[in-house]
């Protein structure tokens, strides 16, 4: 299969903040995404750290409208793949859509690393929303200096986590982290659609972000030309 018609979108398995709130991924900002891609006549991969089903913030839950728009987005995050059994080369572009569950089990993954390190050594697009930027904190160089320094990108700004009132809870602050690695992180105001593209990498700031993420990865992909092709 041709590589630019493939989508790899890794989501959170981590359910919960503390055992009294539950947490997970932040619907909107893998559906929206997902249903671009498949307009657009890319096939997608759904996977996550445990695979299987995906644990949906409960906060994220749509309306009634978006409940029938998102149907087909809903069914993919029922089963998905255990990123260990993932190729990372079969695909043209990786999205990692945030949530919070993203801050505790993304950051951590040794196998996304591997597959991160892999499609960025390829020239492969890498994109990620809000929270799902806690990816890239433990990518590494080959000499070992941090992906993300020097780039320019956004994600969940320190901010925004102050007024949902989650700060204390994370183990770190995104922004402040990435930061702290070097990165040229470029905020807005908060809820404020931002999206920056830095080469082949595309970052959003929060969930406002997640169809310009998206469209900005179809763009790098050639989308209108997949769409001729098909």
């Amino acid at each position: 299969m041709d590589p630019q018609r493939q989508v790899l979108m890794v989501v959170t398995s981590h359910d919960h903040i503390t055992p009294d709130h539950p947490t997970g991924l932040w619907l909107e900002e893998f559906a929206i995404p997902y249903q671009l891609f498949r307009r657009a006549g890319l096939e997608v991969t759904v996977a996550s750290p445990r695979g299987g089903a995906t644990p949906i913030d409960p906060n994220s839950n749509p309306t009634p409208e978006q409940e029938q728009e998102w149907a087909e987005a809903r069914e993919a995050l029922k089963e998905t793949l255990p990123v260990d059994d993932v190729g990372a080369l079969a695909h043209g572009a990786v999205f990692l859509p945030g949530g919070h569950g993203t801050m505790f089990d993304l950051p951590t993954n040794t196998r996304l690393r591997t597959i991160l390190g892999q499609m960025a050594a390829a020239g492969r697009v890498i994109a990620a929303v809000c929270h799902g930027p806690a990816g890239l904190v433990s990518l590494r160089n080959e000499d070992g200096s941090p992906w993300v320094a020097g780039k320019r990108l956004t994600a969940f700004t320190d901010e925004e986590e102050r007024e949902v009132q989650l700060a204390a809870a994370m183990p770190f602050l995104l922004e402040t982290r990435l930061r702290e690695l070097g990165a040229n992180v470029v905020t807005a105001p908060n809820w404020t659609d931002h999206t920056e593209v830095d080469g082949n990498l595309v970052t959003g700031q929060n969930p406002q972000s997640s169809r310009s993420s998206a469209e900005a990865v179809l763009r790098l992909m050639g989308a209108g030309e997949l769409r001729k092709a098909a």
